[in-house]
């Protein structure tokens, strides 16, 4: 049943995001959403779990509105390639680009502290690296924030 599901799911992506820049944008948000919960996965220490998962969450609460700006910038551009519109929905491009490569920073980030086999000796340590990761989700938000004002402002 997952196959006709996700072939239900790609048919629709096709109609609602095309097959150019504006599904290539999501979808590199998505896998970057998906690599960070991947990391968020491995993690033992149920402290330092605790503190990713609440930017985990964050971030996953902006998919749904990445979608609906790609399927906007579709909508008003529709893109079958890659070439990347001009004007605002440049703007929107970019910011929603910039976002992708943060949050997959983000989940690096993720991954360096599980990896660091002394987090959990060092609070200080382990805290310092949870602020890199809030950082950088910080900046993914504002870069979804920013691609919504460039939308609206066209």
């Amino acid at each position: 049943m997952a196959l006709f599901g996700a072939a239900r799911q790609a048919r629709r992506d096709d109609k609602e995001l095309g097959k150019g820049i504006w599904r290539r944008t999501h979808d590199r948000f998505r896998r970057g959403l998906d690599r960070y919960h991947q990391v968020l996965e491995g993690v033992q220490d149920e402290e330092l779990y605790g503190e990713l998962l609440v930017i985990a969450d964050e971030l996953a609460a902006l998919l749904p509105r990445v979608r609906a700006y790609c399927m906007a910038a579709h909508e008003l551009h529709p893109s079958d390639g890659m070439d990347i519109p001009g004007g605002n929905l440049a703007a929107v491009h970019r910011c929603l680009s910039k976002a992708g490569n943060s949050l997959a920073a983000a989940a690096q980030a993720a991954a360096m502290i599980r990896l660091d086999p002394g987090h959990s000796d060092t609070p200080s340590s382990g805290s310092a690296s949870v602020d890199n990761v809030r950082r950088r989700a910080d900046i993914v938000i504002e870069d979804v924030a920013d691609a919504q004002r460039y939308l609206e402002t066209r």
